[in-house]
């Protein structure tokens, strides 16, 4: 990236955290420094799980209230040739809800103003809801609504239910039933996903319409609590692809304002902005 922020190459792997923590964190950067063309001492700033506590160093998280401005005062440098940082994380240590993430708060950091106050979702395999007052990340909650989905479509008797790789369409009637479903009682949750089952061996459904019954009672879920804890509101939704798109149409629904925002977008941009915080305008 430029000193400015302006992505000027990109190299793409499948090397996930287990291909790292196998072969190696520092011969993956390697490789794709090469493919980038990278010169020699060429500084690198990363995100996400390679700070955890399994990953290359582990990048001790901040506490709420956090300054995302600040972000890169919890920086670490990694054991290796050329300055290599890696961000932290940011944890809710309470008692009573306890939560963390890693990658997020660099998105955040990307997407909102120093004075922002309001409310993000960065809907994904962990789903978060986060309240930002003046620049400070206050509160969060984590749902685990993508990870559910994929355990219970795969190793419960919905996988008998479910079609894989069948498309959630947030227009479709078995997508706004289970996601109804879900607001007028999200406590049912676990009887309505056996309802799914029911309802596909007596004839009244397909199992083509699993899918989208399934998304619709899973997120249908989440947002049940989040209007239980915050109530309708303005909200910068951090989304990508069908994910993205599915979240923002069942939001806009309920009457949330959502400003949608490219969830790769501004993971750039927030890697840029604490960049620029570290090394200045001379990287």
């Amino acid at each position: 990236m430029s000193a400015g922020g302006e992505a000027i190459a990109e190299s793409r792997g499948a090397e996930g955290m287990l291909h790292c923590v196998g072969n190696g964190f520092a011969p993956v950067l390697r490789h794709h420094l090469a493919r980038l063309g990278a010169p020699d001492g060429l500084p690198v700033l990363i995100c996400g799980m390679a700070g955890a506590r399994q990953g290359w160093r582990e990048a001790p998280y901040l506490k709420t209230p956090t300054r995302l401005e600040a972000l890169h005062e919890g920086a670490i440098r990694v054991d290796a040739p050329g300055d290599i940082r890696i961000l932290p994380g940011i944890a809710q240590a309470r008692a009573d809800r306890p939560d963390v993430m890693r990658g997020e708060e660099t998105q955040l950091l990307g997407v909102t103003e120093p004075d922002f106050t309001g409310l993000v979702c960065i809907p994904g395999t962990h789903s978060k809801w986060i309240g930002i007052e003046q620049g400070h990340v206050v509160e969060f909650s984590t749902y685990m609504t993508g990870e559910l989905f994929s355990v219970v479509s795969q190793h419960s008797i919905l996988a008998h239910a479910v079609e894989k790789d069948s498309p959630s369409a947030v227009d479709s009637g078995p997508f706004r039933e289970g996601f109804a479903a879900a607001l007028a009682s999200p406590s049912g949750l676990t009887a309505s996903l056996f309802r799914l089952r029911a309802s596909q061996l007596l004839g009244f459904e397909q199992r083509a319409d699993g899918a989208a019954r399934l998304s619709g009672l899973l997120i249908g879920t989440e947002i049940a609590d989040v209007l239980h804890r915050y109530g309708v509101a303005s909200l910068r939704l951090i989304g990508a692809g069908p994910l993205g798109r599915l979240y923002e149409a069942a939001l806009k629904a309920q009457d949330f304002d959502v400003a949608a925002v490219d969830a790769e977008e501004a993971s750039r941009l927030g890697l840029a902005k604490a960049a620029i915080n570290i090394w200045g305008a001379q990287f």
